[in-house]
């Protein structure tokens, strides 16, 4: 079957042929069958890559020493930096922010 589909197939499509042909076999005894034998379905899509760091290069000095405790506001910033692939839901937040920005200026505008 796996053959017969070029190859393309991945454990949900050749579990449910299966299921079609009267085959009753549970999902994880398909996925443990294709593992075992090294089948393995068309991959879509891009590979993600994040960073890789270079282990030979010094690690950058703890500015605060651990204490991220503030005596006044704006005397200390930390940040950091986290990997999160881009949503499509993102450019209507982006949307809805200038919106609540053009509301806050025709406020202000009359104060």
């Amino acid at each position: 079957m796996f053959d017969a589909n070029f190859k393309v197939y991945g454990v949900r499509k050749v579990w449910r042929q299966m299921q079609r042909e009267g085959f009753d076999i549970a999902r994880c005894t398909v996925e443990r069958l294709m593992r075992d034998l090294g089948l393995q379905g068309v991959i879509r899509g891009k590979p993600v890559k994040t960073t890789i760091s270079d282990k030979a290069a010094p690690c950058p000095l703890d500015q605060v020493n651990r204490q991220f405790h503030a005596p006044a506001p704006n005397m200390l910033w930390v940040s950091d930096f986290t990997y999160g692939a881009p949503r499509a839901h993102i450019s209507g937040m982006q949307r809805r922010k200038e919106e609540v920005n053009e509301c806050l200026a025709l406020c202000c505008e009359g104060a």
